[in-house]
């Protein structure tokens, strides 16, 4: 697992919410390798999709740019060491904000 504690960049999810995604994303990192971004993803998303409903998706690694609409309150992008980690709900159109 990666040092040091996640970082939160930005969000608009509940505080239980946000601490949940955190404890997934740490969960994944002790299954999959560090580099493994693609598994570390889909673990979380499964996890999400699970607990709250399908239409999670996520994204890891060092570098990326995006540009996403998503449900309001499912929305978190933090850090984890030198890991970025972005997850958020589909948004059906009437109810998108953008990022």
């Amino acid at each position: 697992m990666l040092e040091g504690k996640a970082l939160v960049e930005d969000t608009d999810m509940p505080m239980k919410m946000q601490f949940h995604a955190m404890s997934i994303a740490s969960q994944a990192l002790d299954h999959h390798d560090v580099f493994d971004y693609k598994s570390i993803a889909g673990y979380m998303k499964k996890e999400f999709d699970m607990k709250y409903g399908e239409g999670w998706q996520c994204v890891v690694g060092s570098k990326f740019g995006c540009y996403f609409s998503h449900s309001k309150g499912t929305f978190i992008y933090f850090t984890m060491g030198s890991l970025n980690f972005l997850l958020f709900k589909m948004a059906p159109s009437s109810n998108s904000h953008s990022h």
